[in-house]
Order: C-alpha cells, then structure tokens, then sequence
C-alpha cells in the first residue's frame, strides 16, 4: 500500500475529475505495507523491477529470494528476473553481498531498501537533435554544384541539383569515387552550345553507370559459431553464459581464493 497522499480522497469516497484516474482509498489495519512514490513512480526503473521491489519489500525478513525462487513464483523466468533484480542494485534499491561460509560455500545475503540508497533521477526532456544528411547525398550535392568549375556549360541550378543527386548517389554507393564521377560527366564534352546542361548530366548519369562490383564468395566459410546458453550461478544466482550448469566466473575465482 502506497503513502496516503494529500491529494487522495478519504473514507472511501472517490473524487471525481474529468479524465485520468479516479482513485478509491480505503484505510488499511493490518497486513499491508508502505511504499514510497519514489520507487512507484521511478522514471528509469522498468515495471517489472518496481513490482519485484514491492513485493521484495512485503515480505517477512529471512524470506528467501532467490532468482530460482522468485522465477518459481512468477511467470516472468529467470532471466528477466535476474535483469530485474540488476535494476534495483542499479538504483540502489536492493543489495547483494556474496559471503563465504566455513565450509567454504559461498552464498548471496540480499538486504532490500525501502528508500534508495543514492539520489534519484532528475528526468529531463529529450534532446533531439536535427540528423545530419545521409554522406552519400553530401558528396553529390558538392559534386554537382563543383562542376561548373570544370565548365562554365555545366553551371546547374538548386533545383538540378537536387534532382539529380540521387543518381550520382547510386555511382558512390556502388563504390566509384567522387573524383571518377567528376571526371565520367566533364570528359569529352561536346563544342556545341549545352542548352539543357541537367537533362545532359542526366544522360550521361544513366548511360555511363557502371555495374554493381560481385560480392566475394569465401570458400569454405562455416556459419557463425551460436553463443553458450545462459546459465544460473550455482553461487550467487546471477544469469552467466556457459556450456552447461555451474558457477560463473566470481565465484569460481572466490572459491579458488579460498
């Protein structure tokens, strides 16, 4: 159960508004719990970390709280549990200490915070910065403006440019550089006049282009080697990947330390 807050409605009456929620609060005894809007509302925190965290926080003290445990109890598996749980040690929430006993096992010992243990979020508004234009069409556009200094014929306007910018874009993905392109449209130019000098760059454009490069066959390739499956620290329950069950990586180092 939540902190009441002030702008809540008593004695079970609810309170009307126009949109939005309508909330109904009922005074509680007994066996109920107090949560801070802090962790119900946390910003970055994903829904269900927070609803792990409440329930975390409603159990007796000594309750285990395992990932198997918790999974056994939740339809949510394991590995989002665990990825769970790493949210709230993020957000100082909840902490998880391995200790090793004298037989030498090492086990987790979990406490759970009602408030975090270091400052919260401060949300701000996104920043969306303007996205910077695609390089292919960027050197077209510079390489068609530059041709009039080849030619004073091949002067194009703003419109011409960006019309055919596409078109030179389709030579420079196929991997021809910028400088062949100049040189294919400013060789051989006609003596006569160039009236239409778009329509003229245009023809060349389609005429001249040249093939897509084949793509390399490597023989003998064999396909990607598939990554371990997850795992669950036979130590301290936390999410590993490894060709079968076991400890991972700190804990195996802990116990070779002792």
């Amino acid at each position: 159960m939540t902190a009441e807050q002030p702008s809540a409605p008593k004695s079970g009456k609810a309170r009307q508004s126009h949109s939005g929620v309508i909330h109904v609060n009922e005074p509680h005894t007994e066996n109920f719990t107090v949560v801070g809007n802090h962790l119900l509302q946390h910003p970055e925190l994903s829904l269900l970390a927070i609803g792990l965290a409440v329930h975390i926080q409603s159990l007796p003290a000594g309750s285990p709280i395992g990932i198997k445990t918790l999974a056994a109890r939740f339809p949510e598996g394991e590995i989002r549990i665990a990825a769970a749980l790493r949210e709230l040690e993020e957000h100082g929430y909840l902490t998880r200490a391995r200790e090793r006993l004298q037989s030498g096992q090492v086990r987790t010992r979990t406490t759970s915070y009602n408030k975090p243990s270091r400052p919260l979020p401060v949300p701000s508004a996104p920043v969306v910065e303007p996205k910077p234009p695609a390089p292919a069409k960027t050197p077209a556009a510079a390489l068609l403006t530059r041709l009039r200094t080849y030619d004073s014929r091949l002067l194009l306007s703003e419109r011409d440019v960006r019309r055919l910018m596409p078109e030179v874009s389709v030579w420079l993905e196929r991997g021809v550089p910028a400088t062949v392109v100049e040189r294919a449209l400013t060789t051989g130019l006609p003596q006569d006049p160039i009236k239409h000098p778009a329509a003229f760059l245009a023809h060349r454009l389609t005429a001249l282009l040249p093939p897509q490069l084949p793509i390399p066959v490597s023989l003998g390739a064999s396909a990607p080697a598939r990554p371990d499956p997850l795992q669950t620290c036979d130590g301290c329950e936390r999410a590993f990947r490894a060709p079968g069950p076991g400890r991972c990586r700190d804990c195996r180092v802990v116990g070779t330390a002792a």
